[in-house]
């Protein structure tokens, strides 16, 4: 039988995580142990016992296996925190392809070396009476600052050390020798840093509608039979999905157990945290990316100790330390932001649903537009899906008015505000009602378009848009193919042919110069970039100083603002033209979550879209906010051309300093791939650049496979990893795996 080693790791901190030991595994527990169990282990030259955790199994010694010492054990009560986070981390390695440190790094709260912020107070160590005497002595020695302090406390009873050094004016010194004395003691607290300042309780009773107590109650009757499928609820803008999630919320806090509240990043951490502070308190607290690193520290701390049941943050919130993790809850699954950039390149949906199984923790997922690919899983039976039509007390959706920005050009109207959009607007401004615009930069002057006929430049093999590159190059990222850009329109033969140029500085001027009475906020990566910028801009808006607020996708998602009754879509086609197969699904996404800031008060809301492009079925349904139409038309296309969800695609990111390297390397890893694919199972795309292909001096590739077997492409990554990990040619080239994005 072959021998088997495990890595184990001792020191679970920030700085030790890269420092493993192996030791031999004993036969007793080859059939048994698993990465994230706790060991016990002989350590050091004098052979005594600590306990460790074992991060991942392999039939490779890293050193002289004569040398090598044995597991003695496994510890019984080795479900801890941590095992449990660093079987997640085994889980993200080995379905993200990643080092197991890596893996680590991302699941395991970072350790802070910070000095922990503490209060001390001042208390008698003797009877009072003892102290009233001590007094008259003080008073009579005429020692003031003693007789001061001693009357204070007193008083008081107990009393803050700071306030008795600064406002009483008593010396450090005085104290010590008073505790010396053993007439005062001094003791100290740890106090955790809580992001969330003056906000208070409000214990109002909600009161669920008959659609959402539907849905919370099919979901825990589900729970109670031991349905632990993950629940998607699809809910139209406004329905009031978050009102659900606090009902289920509630449930299981009052298990005793805790709860992770996953929302896509910090623009929309400000109203959604006090919603949920509001309903619980000191219970919540808040992770996002503008934290000090000692905040963000304690937050953990906090966490692991039980201080707090429920932590509201974006994908990093994920790995909160709870010892009981109860629920989790993805709100705005749909969005891009869950999944990570860097390597390993997780999906938080995914991972979500792997930690809900490790730890036996319910799962729970909303959205007005959900991902395709949840939808899929949810029309499949894969989750439970649940669904909701009508807005919270029957409000009407927004009215939507396409704008066809060829019609304006033709009748001579070049201003970026259609003649519809500038009416609506007026009557706003006499109404004393708030507008918010919004310009849909994702995809920003990356594509061709002509703005008489809205012909795209596409390519004639992926269907998607070709990317301008220099030298008036268009490129095709998914198959690589290339050709000149045309100096007049393949349609209509029109020379209005170009990239979309403006920005939210130029669209603000604009307004400003059309509205001279408008008190306009804008909101972008420029002014948000401060700690608090996001909350003091949605703030000043909330409390209506300003009539319009003009941004990027930051001011559309889940947003509450009842006074805003227009909403402006600027150019609606800039992400309908990504050079990316999920373009019409993220366009759709972006218009319907736009149009529902509309009209979320008491006043009917209305929006105004502009487009080159009016007939295309995503800008048709988001006009409707009709997903289900949306989705038969979109999931047809991908069976068509064989896209997730309904295949697996894995790309293989290459970058490198060199570009005939890279070039080389991406090549080597296709003919490799190609090797081991015996039977033909896996279709190759590329490898292409990337859409962009040079990025701080560092050029990139990529290298598509589509297989409908999940388990087939997880083969190749493995053979992959190995491969790469034993050619040193490599070593100049970093290779990043994804999955289905």
């Amino acid at each position: 039988m072959s021998r088997l080693f495990a890595d184990i790791i001792v020191d679970i901190t920030s700085e030790k995580l890269d420092r493993t030991f192996q030791y031999l595994v004993p036969e007793t527990l080859i059939s048994i142990l698993k990465p994230g169990m706790q060991v016990k282990i002989p350590f050091g030259n004098g052979g005594r016992t600590i306990q460790g955790y074992v991060i991942q199994m392999t039939d490779r010694p890293t050193y002289d296996v004569e040398r090598m010492k044995e597991i003695v054990d496994v510890v019984d009560a080795g479900n801890s925190i941590e095992s449990k986070l660093i079987s997640l981390a085994a889980w993200i390695r080995e379905q993200y392809g990643s080092t197991m440190i890596q893996a680590l790094k991302t699941v395991l709260p970072v350790k802070q070396k910070l000095k922990q912020r503490e209060e001390r107070w001042i208390t008698l160590k003797i009877s009072e009476e003892e102290a009233s005497k001590q007094l008259a002595i003080y008073e009579k020695k005429h020692h003031v600052a003693r007789q001061r302090i001693l009357q204070a406390v007193l008083e008081e009873g107990k009393l803050s050390y700071t306030l008795a050094v600064n406002k009483l004016h008593v010396a450090n010194n005085v104290l010590k020798t008073m505790e010396d004395q053993g007439i005062l003691q001094i003791q100290a607290q740890t106090v955790y840093r809580n992001p969330i300042q003056d906000e208070k309780q409000s214990h109002e009773e909600i009161v669920l509608n008959e659609d959402q107590r539907r849905i919370a109650e099919a979901i825990e009757e589900g729970w109670s039979r031991g349905d632990n499928r993950p629940c998607l609820i699809r809910g139209v803008t406004g329905s009031g999905k978050t009102l659900i999630y606090m009902e289920l919320m509630e449930q299981i806090i009052r298990e005793g157990r805790q709860v992770i509240l996953l929302i896509p990043e910090i623009a929309l951490t400000y109203q959604t945290v006090l919603r949920f502070y509001h309903r619980f308190g000191d219970k919540v607290s808040v992770l996002h990316s503008r934290l000090s690193p000692g905040e963000r520290s304690d937050q953990f701390e906090r966490a692991k100790a039980g201080k707090i049941q429920i932590m509201i943050g974006p994908r990093s919130a994920l790995f909160t330390p709870f010892a009981d993790l109860g629920l989790i809850v993805m709100d705005e699954e749909h969005e891009n932001s869950y999944q990570s950039e860097t390597t390993p390149c997780y999906h938080a949906r995914e991972t979500a649903i792997a930690r809900g199984e490790l730890e036996n923790c319910q799962v729970v997922m909303g959205s007005a537009t959900p991902s395709v690919d949840a939808y899929y899983r949810g029309k499949n039976g894969t989750y439970r899906l649940f669904e909701m039509d009508a807005r919270y007390e029957n409000r009407n959706l927004p009215t939507v008015y396409t704008i066809d920005l060829r019609e304006e050009l033709r009748e001579g109207n070049r201003s970026i505000l259609s003649r519809k959009l500038q009416e609506k607007m007026e009557q706003r401004f006499e109404r004393k009602e708030q507008m918010m615009l919004f310009l849909n930069r994702r995809g920003y002057a990356g594509f061709l378009s002509c703005r008489s006929c809205g012909t795209v430049m596409k390519c004639p093999h992926c269907d998607v848009s070709l990317a301008v590159h220099r030298q008036g190059r268009m490129v095709c990222h998914y198959c690589g193919y290339e050709t000149r850009q045309p100096q007049e329109c393949p349609e209509c033969g029109s020379t209005y042919i170009g990239g979309f140029r403006a920005g939210t500085q130029q669209i603000e001027d604009i307004v400003k110069k059309r509205f001279p009475q408008a008190r306009v906020l804008r909101m972008d990566l420029d002014t948000t970039r401060k700690k608090e910028g996001h909350a003091k801009i949605l703030s000043a808006f909330a409390n209506q100083e300003a009539d319009v607020l003009i941004g990027t996708q930051m001011i559309v998602k889940g947003h509450d603002f009842p006074n805003v009754t227009l909403v402006g879509v600027l150019a609606a086609d800039l992400s309908l033209n990504m050079s990316d197969f999920r373009a019409s699904e993220r366009t759709f996404q972006l218009m319907t979550q736009a149009v529902g800031r509309a009209g979320r008060g008491s006043v009917p809301g209305e929006a105004v879209i502009q487009t080159y492009q009016p007939e295309h079925y995503s800008i048709m349904a988001a006009v409707k906010q009709d997903y289900p139409a949306f989705y038969e038309e979109e999931i047809g296309y991908r069976q068509l051309l064989s896209y997730p969800p309904v295949s697996n695609l894995f790309a293989i990111h290459g970058s490198s300093m060199d570009e005939n390297l890279l070039e080389m390397g991406m090549e080597y890893i296709k003919k490799f791939l190609k090797k081991i694919d015996g039977e033909g199972k896996l279709q190759m795309i590329g490898p292409a650049d990337e859409p962009v292909a040079k990025v701080a001096d560092m050029y990139r590739k990529v290298l598509y496979i589509k297989q409908d077997d999940h388990g087939i492409l997880l083969k190749a990554k493995n053979q992959l990893e190995r491969y790469l990990e034993i050619n040193s040619g490599f070593k100049n080239i970093r290779i990043q795996f994804e999955f289905n994005h």
